[in-house]
């Protein structure tokens, strides 16, 4: 990471960075002289507390163990079979048809009606009015950004071309729930929602970053967080190190709404080092002890960048060991070895060349393909660009990959003004190409989990439209992303991150075409919002 990229097109991009600014504390003096210092206020939540939610097998339910391939083709519980000779609606004809849900790996063709798969056949041809050959390529459930941000109209294209079917921004939506979803509905080819975003909202009643939240501003934070999960919102976003001022109180008040609500609370956590003071070490004690303490479920973000840089295989041991105890914990990744943050963010606070083991010439302004001086630095810190780092050592990326545990988010979107990380367009074909096809650090059918099914099930406890995603069975959505895996590669760069991805040749969602061969539809916009539904708890 870090900091969040999404946004409403341009006007949305610059509402968003002069949010970050004012909220990450950005360099800007006269800005900077206007807000307070450093809280010294600010704790992590302790980590020994005894669980309270010791009695769910969090490990096996959140990791990927791959199943035995069925005998017959997959079918959700309840599902019925349509007939083979019955003319479908549209037939994906002769694909290696790949469910990581259930282990099902075959040749076969695939007919949806509708939005709907409603026949996997491995050994009679189905016909249909209209007809794909698949060939020499893979059919996959439609892949699942978890981390990602505001669908906006120019980025989420990029999505759609990197085989992206759900849009999902767990790292935080800048706008309130009934907004933002009566802003998207009608207007995104991929399916879409988000968690609620603590900074924002921190934001919105005046409360520093650097500053803890009194008790009123924390049960007003508690309140509009219940209010906007409600409202169809998938979790809450906590990001301490960017909101340095957020203390226990106000984690586990929130803490306690998510578990009440059986949401998980996402976290950008504290620290992104092995430098003390403050490290990842502590970073996850206080993720960790909040789901200790509160019974809620919690998501480490971007592990990739923070909570296990320098320390991932420790980090990782300290996760699954976590799940064994009870613990519901899971994380994600996106598969680069450089991170990108906005300069203004408390990221750059000094000593950031210590803590990150990188100098000034080891960053680049992210889409322009310059590394900076000292000078330069601090011009573009003023400026509150995005500035690309090159600070992860590749062998935590590999690491990370093999965890079963640890899902893909991209942690990006691309805007129109081009300062954005290649990841927002390239996560998944990357991970497909390079780390699949050409070096072999995971086989296929595990990393099509950790784009489908891993998220899937993350959220599906209180996200009902998620049962049915995730998945390639009879009765679920026709979220389908086809390629080739001997061409399918990301193509995105630093310097040109807006680049589509190579080797995805078909994306369905809800069963309408918005990728073909010939590029994506732009005028198929048939995502639909996804959202939490707790009207049957308290």
């Amino acid at each position: 990471m870090a900091g969040p990229e999404g946004g409403l097109g341009p006007a949305g991009r610059q509402r968003r960075r002069l949010l970050l600014t004012l909220v990450f504390g950005g360099a800007n003096a006269a800005i900077l002289s206007k807000l307070p210092r450093r809280s010294t206020a600010s704790a992590p939540v302790a980590a020994s507390r005894p669980t309270t939610t010791s009695t769910t097998a969090a490990g096996e339910a959140r990791s990927y163990v791959r199943p035995e391939p069925p005998r017959e083709p997959p079918a959700l519980e309840g599902a019925q079979a349509q007939t083979a000779d019955h003319t479908f609606d549209l037939v994906l004809k002769g694909g290696r048809v790949m469910d990581p849900a259930s282990g099902f790996d075959a040749v076969a063709d695939v007919g949806i009606d509708g939005g709907t798969v409603t026949l996997i056949s491995v050994d009679q041809p189905l016909t249909g009015a209209f007809a794909v050959d698949a060939a020499n390529q893979v059919v996959a459930p439609g892949f699942i950004d978890f981390l990602s941000y505001e669908p906006n109209e120019y980025g989420i294209w990029f999505k759609v071309a990197d085989g992206v079917t759900t849009n999902l921004g767990m790292h935080g939506l800048n706008l309130r729930a009934a907004d933002f979803f009566a802003t998207y509905s009608g207007r995104s080819p991929c399916h879409f929602g988000g968690a609620f975003d603590d900074p924002y909202t921190r934001g919105l009643l005046g409360v520093g970053a650097d500053d803890p939240a009194s008790p009123e501003a924390i049960a007003e934070l508690a309140r509009l967080a219940e209010e906007d999960i409600r409202n169809g919102y998938l979790g809450i976003d906590l990001e301490p190190e960017y909101t340095p001022g957020v203390d226990a109180n106000e984690i586990l008040a929130l803490g306690q709404v998510g578990a009440r609500l059986n949401v998980p609370l996402t976290f950008h956590g504290r620290y992104s080092d092995m430098s003390p003071p403050g490290t990842n070490v502590d970073t996850l004690n206080e993720i960790l002890g909040t789901a200790r303490q509160t019974g809620c479920a919690v998501h480490v973000e971007h592990i990739i960048s923070t909570g296990g840089t320098f320390s991932m295989a420790e980090s990782l041991a300290t996760l699954a060991a976590a799940q064994r105890e009870g613990v519901d914990v899971t994380a994600c990744m996106y598969p680069y070895d450089f991170w990108a943050t906005y300069l203004g963010s408390h990221r750059f606070d000094d000593g950031w060349q210590e803590r990150f083991r990188i100098s000034y010439e080891d960053l680049e302004i992210a889409g322009t393909g310059e590394r900076l001086t000292e000078a330069t630095f601090q011009q573009y810190r003023a400026e509150n660009l995005l500035a690309v780092a090159y600070a992860i050592p590749e062998e935590d990326v590999r690491t990370c990959l093999g965890s079963p545990f640890v899902m893909l988010g991209s942690d990006a979107i691309c805007e129109p003004d081009n300062n954005n990380h290649p990841r927002a367009a390239g996560t998944f074909a990357r991970t497909l190409g390079k780390y699949v096809r050409d070096e072999g650090v995971l086989d296929l059918m595990d990393a099509l989990a950790k784009m489908t099914i891993l998220p899937a099930r993350r959220l599906e406890g209180q996200a009902p439209d998620l049962r049915r995603k995730g998945r390639l069975q009879i009765g679920a959505d026709a979220d389908l992303t086809i390629f080739d895996p001997a061409t399918v590669a990301d193509r995105s760069t630093v310097q040109a991150p807006a680049t589509e991805s190579a080797g995805i040749s078909w994306v369905l969602v809800s069963g309408q075409v918005v990728k073909d061969p010939d590029g994506v539809k732009r005028d198929a916009l048939p995502g639909q919002p996804v959202k939490a539904d707790v009207s049957d708890r308290a």
